[in-house]
């Protein structure tokens, strides 16, 4: 860490204000784009998906509960692996308190993975979460939203994930997508993958206001120093 320089109330008033003035344009800026992806095209959603949860089968229109837009969060969860995904832990650590104020503004929240419901069940009890999990066992849904990966396409390095076509070193990767409901019918408004889910972690928006930032620069990659909630150390 390079230590910026000690300065007096007054110089450190005059800086914050000249930063103040950038963060007010990145907030209009966010605003635009905000405004930009709401104008983004739909696209029809036909193919029918069955999802498993703990009430049985469930349809992609049935996880809207009668409202009008459901945001789907794709949990990295491998049907051959014992625990989700770390990192997706640690989003899901931020949504999960947040699905009943999403609720009141006609949106609706589901987690969706490959792995067994019994595996989700059983981690989700072990992690305290309450938002809704569901397992995509049994339909091609992480597939045709580009967050699973087949063994073959993973071993040829032609795995399509953020708009690319590139190497990809596991079956499994983060992402949300967004779809709205009209009637009987499903659009998918949006997805969003990797770097583009940052500004939905909480803790990491905390950490940018410190001096010491995320601190990741030295990790042998970003989130390296990501635990579960319950393996970190308790002092």
């Amino acid at each position: 860490m390079n230590r910026p320089k000690i300065e007096s109330r007054e110089a450190w008033t005059v800086a914050r204000k000249a930063l103040l003035a950038k963060e007010k344009e990145l907030d209009r800026q966010r605003d635009a784009l905000s405004a930009a992806r709401r104008e983004l095209p739909w696209v029809k959603v036909d193919k029918e998906y069955v999802f498993l949860g703990p009430s049985g089968r469930t349809t992609l229109p049935e996880l809207f509960d009668a409202r009008r837009q459901l945001i789907v969060y794709h949990f990295m969860f491998d049907p051959t692996w014992d625990e989700g995904c770390k990192s997706c832990s640690y989003l899901a650590d931020n949504f999960d308190r947040g699905v009943a104020h999403l609720g009141a503004r006609d949106t609706s929240f589901a987690a969706i993975s490959r792995a067994p419901l019994a595996k989700l069940e059983a981690f989700k009890k072990r992690m305290g979460w309450t938002f809704r999990w569901l397992s995509a066992a049994e339909t091609d849904f992480n597939y045709d939203y580009h967050v699973s990966f087949r063994p073959e396409d993973v071993a040829a390095g032609k795995v399509e994930y953020n708009y690319a076509n590139k190497p990809f070193p596991m079956s499994e990767a983060p992402g949300v997508s967004v779809f709205f409901r009209e009637g009987n019918d499903v659009f998918h408004t949006y997805s969003t993958y990797a770097r583009g889910l940052d500004h939905l972690i909480g803790t990491y928006n905390y950490l940018d206001l410190t001096p010491l930032g995320r601190n990741e620069q030295d990790l042998p990659y970003g989130m390296a120093w990501l635990r579960h909630h319950d393996r970190y150390d308790s002092r």
